[in-house]
């Protein structure tokens, strides 16, 4: 009996067992609790929505025109019926979708009589900050359904130091918003193992990026083309998804478009027709096949280049997909001749996904590199958004001020002519009055029998045409505003018709051409 009691233990006391504790993530109570979970969503967001508007007002500089005269220039035209169309609405190579967007904001803040100067500046622009939120909660959450919650987190950091984002994604051009709306997208994209899938929202908001751009389209087709190779039913994907989508969303477009031009214009043939057959992008400058290679990537991704290259190593395979689209678009733009950083900013999030898997995996370093990545971003993101290229919007505060006091004052009315290369600074969208303004115009050659570009008359010889372009002293307009490499050259008709220089602006430390380091403005006594 005392033989089978200690075999059994019976009457002794039984020590509780001790269960291994495992790391695994099914077993993490902490990660697998929907509040902790929730919590840290709104985290997020509130993270994303406070970096993204102090984003926004710590950008005070110009990029490129496009943000400026392809959008909240042609919403001002439409909204208070004077400012200015580029050559391009002519053309019909530009559709009113994407303008329309701001006028609505406009007409609102006309209607209740709050269309100021800054709300009409800073309005669009705190409207894509929200935007770009979004897109960085989407590409953290994407990640987070596919990765650990640690890859999702550094996925995020690296999104929020990239230099380049900063730089771009409050701006209003339509490469922010084509950016914006690829990344919401891919969220709903069907990678390998997503959890967000969702062909109708995806393809809705690819169709809005091509309308936006049509270059959009380029990042896309690699993507377009895997989700159809993997379909089961590639049949109803075109027949109830594709077709359906692309056609209503390409009619909306097409029925603004001739509504705003007042004729049957179909844009995105178009801008194919002008900018690829004929070549006209070439009139803006030119680079060799390589550029985006050698030089233009490696500016726009910065500091991230060496994490992305290792992340590229350690990436599973439901992520080469994105990696064939990024060199798929490098690749095509770089068969074009005309080549700007901009253009290759839609695939800028797709790398902050590897960049952010190259940081996960780092043990010893991880810290070290995450402050390094900070600072030596933080710096260039800093120095372009407050101090370079900040002149020619510094230069229509200063004349929206005059346009101010003038309108108090018995002073005859303001008539402002800029010598500058075209399209250098804002237009009426930066300065809300209707006063007088001219600026040199530089049209491309589309085969017209009295085609002048004026910008290049000018500057071939400019004290020639000043005084072929006024005459008489009664025609000369009341203020003039130039960079100042220009002032030697016509300071002999600037003291004959006694004009005073009045302001001098810091534009650039790195003057280039005719764009110099300051600009200046002079008034005729």
């Amino acid at each position: 009996m005392e033989k089978i009691r200690a075999r059994f233990n019976f009457g002794n006391k039984v020590e509780p067992v001790k269960m291994r504790k495992r790391k695994s993530q099914l077993y993490n109570k902490e990660d697998a609790c929907p509040l902790n979970d929730g919590v840290l969503r709104v985290n997020v967001t509130i993270l994303s929505v406070a970096f993204r508007l102090v984003n926004c007002f710590l950008v005070q500089t110009s990029f490129v025109p496009d943000e400026y005269w392809q959008s909240l220039e042609v919403s001002h035209h439409m909204v208070f019926n004077y400012g200015h169309l580029t050559w391009e609405w002519q053309a019909g190579i530009r559709g009113f979708s994407y303008p329309l967007f701001f006028a609505f904001m406009y007409k609102i803040l006309h209607f209740i009589s709050y269309d100021s100067v800054y709300l009409l500046i800073w309005l669009p622009r705190i409207v894509q900050a929200l935007l770009a939120s979004l897109a960085d909660i989407k590409l953290y959450s994407l990640v987070q359904t596919l990765e650990h919650p640690d890859v999702a987190k550094w996925t995020l950091f690296c999104q929020l130091c990239s230099w380049f984002t900063w730089f771009c994604c409050t701006r209003t051009m339509t490469n922010t918003t084509e950016t914006t709306l690829t990344t919401l997208a891919l969220f709903y994209y069907p990678l390998p193992g997503s959890k967000t899938h969702c062909s109708k929202k995806y393809l809705t908001l690819v169709a809005l990026a091509v309308i936006v751009r049509p270059t959009a389209l380029i990042v896309w087709l690699p993507l377009l083309v895997y989700h159809f190779w993997q379909e089961n039913n590639k049949l109803r994907l075109i027949t109830h998804h594709c077709i359906p989508i692309g056609a209503l969303i390409l009619l909306i477009s097409t029925l603004i478009d001739c509504l705003f031009y007042g004729k049957w214009t179909l844009v995105q043939y178009n801008f194919l027709k002008f900018n690829v057959l004929h070549g006209v992008a070439e009139f803006y400058g030119s680079h060799p096949w390589h550029w985006y290679i050698t030089q233009g990537f490696a500016v726009v991704i910065g500091p991230h280049l060496p994490f992305f290259l290792h992340g590229c190593t350690l990436a599973s395979k439901r992520y080469r997909i994105l990696l064939i689209a990024l060199v798929w678009t490098v690749m095509v733009y770089s068969l074009l001749a005309h080549k700007e950083f901009r253009f290759i900013y839609p695939v800028l999030p797709f790398c902050m996904v590897f960049c952010g898997i190259s940081l996960a995996n780092l043990k010893t370093w991880r810290r070290a590199a995450a402050y390094g990545l900070l600072v030596t971003n933080l710096v260039p993101a800093l120095y372009t958004g407050l101090i370079h290229q900040r002149g020619t919007l510094d230069v229509m505060s200063h004349l929206q001020r005059l346009c101010d006091i003038n309108s108090v004052s018995n002073s005859p009315q303001l008539d402002v002519l800029f010598l500058m290369p075209c399209h250098s600074t804002p237009f009426y969208s930066h300065v809300h009055c209707p006063m007088r303004m001219r600026f040199l115009e530089c049209p491309p050659d589309l085969g017209e029998e009295d085609y002048t570009d004026e910008a290049k008359l000018f500057f071939d010889d400019p004290l020639h045409w000043l005084r072929i372009s006024f005459p008489y002293k009664s025609s000369l307009p009341t203020h003039l505003v130039m960079f100042d490499v220009l002032e030697k050259k016509i300071s002999v008709f600037l003291e004959g018709n006694n004009f005073m220089r009045r302001a001098e602006i810091f534009h650039t430390h790195f003057p280039e051409g005719r764009v110099g380091g300051g600009i200046f403005i002079y008034e005729r006594r």
